[in-house]
């Protein structure tokens, strides 16, 4: 035993002469160093090497699994009696424990897997005395695996009578209490893997958020779309206005960006052909971390050719009532106590304007004025710098007094082209375009327009982006020479539309903020 050895076993003073007590070493002396180490933690460790000591192995892969315990109770739950008796024990099932109750020659303990848990019976008459001393040894936290047969308590929950218990797999840490769990909300995103554990809720949401992937994916390709993937890493960032990652390829020696939406490369597949193209994707913004947004996120990018946005509105009503109707049982489902109707032919139509005068309660006189706009927005905190046009001082005002407004679904359209680089300019005002963003309970869930197939006209439109990126404007689109050609050689008219996903499974699991979405959302490196 070296010196370190000794003054960390002397430091740490674990109450055990186990030959094994060394291999416990170096993770107590990190936790020490780190000033997580206590009683329980040092118990964990004793029994750990009595487990070894009586040639238990810790983390043995011999075990086969059979069955979820989902499937125990989906197969034995509805049986009484004799009925119940008569079936044959089961076998392969696994869980970790999450609750133990022990009353000297027998106990109980509660074990869970992915499916469920189900409560389990241990008893030193059947099980034997060594096996019983054995199994007193495990601790919450353990998975095991459990053999025997099933029977009712005299309260009526399903239970096994185990015959057989082996430990799987040993945990070194202990879990949060049942009745309390994670509290701190940092803790709660940090370490996803034992909110996962300790969290029904949490389970539940990412259960969810499989489904609505798996139903989305599903009712695209009904529809005839067609699933593509293209890249994520792109020489200019572009399809949406906003500030990229910038990342560098060695071996070529370029820079290139994480992209901020798939949309350029998607529409380069309408003029290759593809007709009707989708792609469920991971985006990238060098943005602000708040309750509705991340830097990596999720959405589904769909375009249509020989279509236009009423097209879209009509599909994604239809969409949003499958998807409730599918995860929700309804298509009224409740959101932070509010009821929210998502029943096709309900939604609400209105335009940019409309919205800004009946909702945002503004009239003409006062948002034609610039003066008048750029001095409120500023009274409002808001930037409005004196570069800005006024069409871009409307897409504020409407932000500031009338998005959060938008509880029940609408769909707000016909926005500015000067906010719509890539959008079709409508063919009676030219200074709108044939867009429209889809609100719900005061956020933005989709956006969507009638796609510009006319390259001089995108040209245009992309130096005035570029105009405004040299004015300081960092989240202006590049100019794409690219796009532009491809468009040159004709694109048929079409139509396509973004859904956030991350902000859809919110609405559907009644979740709050985004990071409950995100398994692993961003958070600061841990001091």
């Amino acid at each position: 035993m070296d010196n370190r050895e000794k003054k960390t076993k002397a430091r740490v003073k674990l109450q055990t002469k186990s030959p094994h007590v060394s291999y416990f070493m170096p993770m107590l002396e990190n936790l020490l160093d780190r000033d997580e180490l206590n009683e329980v933690l040092k118990n964990k460790a004793n029994k750990s090497c009595d487990l070894l000591d009586a040639g238990v192995k810790l983390f043995p892969n011999t075990f086969e699994k059979k069955h979820f315990i989902s499937w125990i109770i989906e197969q034995y739950g509805p049986l009484e009696g004799e009925d119940l008796q008569a079936t044959p024990p089961v076998d392969g099932i696994t869980g970790r424990i999450i609750a133990l109750r022990s009353f000297g020659r027998a106990g109980f303990m509660t074990i869970q897997d992915q499916s469920g848990r189900i409560q389990c019976y241990i008893s030193r008459d059947v099980l034997g005395e060594e096996p019983y001393a054995v199994i007193k040894k495990f601790d919450i936290g353990d998975i095991v695996g459990v053999q025997g047969p099933l029977f009712r308590t005299k309260t009526g929950e399903l239970t096994i009578s185990c015959t057989d218990v082996s430990l799987i797999t040993r945990s070194m840490r202990t879990l949060p209490e049942k009745y309390h769990g994670l509290k701190d909300m940092e803790t709660r995103y940090r370490q996803r893997y034992v909110d996962l554990i300790v969290s029904p809720r949490t389970r539940e949401i990412f259960v969810k958020r499989s489904k609505i992937v798996h139903e989305f994916r599903a009712f695209m390709e009904e529809k005839g779309f067609m699933e593509v993937e293209t890249p994520m890493m792109q020489p200019l960032a572009g399809g949406a206005q906003a500030k990229p990652f910038i990342t560098h390829h060695n071996a070529l020696d370029m820079q290139l960006y994480m992209r901020i939406a798939p949309e350029l490369y998607l529409k380069r597949l309408l003029v290759g052909g593809f007709e009707k193209v989708f792609e469920l994707n991971r985006s990238f913004r060098n943005e602000g971390i708040d309750t509705k947004h991340n830097p990596e996120f999720t959405t589904c990018e769909f375009y249509w050719a020989y279509a236009n946005f009423y097209h879209l509105m009509d599909l994604t009503e239809e969409l949003f009532g499958r998807l409730a109707q599918s995860i929700c049982g309804t298509t009224v489902i409740t959101y932070q106590g509010e009821q929210i109707d998502l029943t096709p032919g309900r939604w609400k139509r209105l335009t940019f304007y409309d919205a800004i005068e009946q909702i945002g309660g503004h009239a003409p006189e006062f948002y034609n004025d610039y003066g008048k706009v750029r001095e409120y927005i500023r009274k409002r905190g808001e930037k409005a710098t004196e570069t800005e046009n006024l069409q871009k001082l409307h897409a504020k005002l409407f932000d500031l007094d009338v998005e959060e407004k938008l509880i029940q679904p609408h769909f707000i359209y016909h926005y500015p082209a000067a906010i719509s680089p890539l959008s079709r300019r409508n063919d009676q005002d030219p200074t709108l375009t044939d867009r429209f963003e889809l609100f719900v309970t005061g956020r933005e869930l989709a956006n969507a327009f009638s796609e510009l197939n006319d390259p001089i006209d995108q040209r245009g439109r992309f130096e005035d982006q570029v105009r405004e990126r040299e004015a300081g404007d960092d989240e202006a689109h590049s100019m794409d020479e690219d796009y532009v050609r491809a468009l040159e050689y004709g694109m048929p008219p079409a139509a396509g539309e973004g859904i956030g996903i991350d902000r859809l499974v919110m609405l559907l699991t009644d979740s709050a903020s985004i990071r409950e979405v995100i398994l692993f959302p961003l958070l600061r490196p841990e001091q």
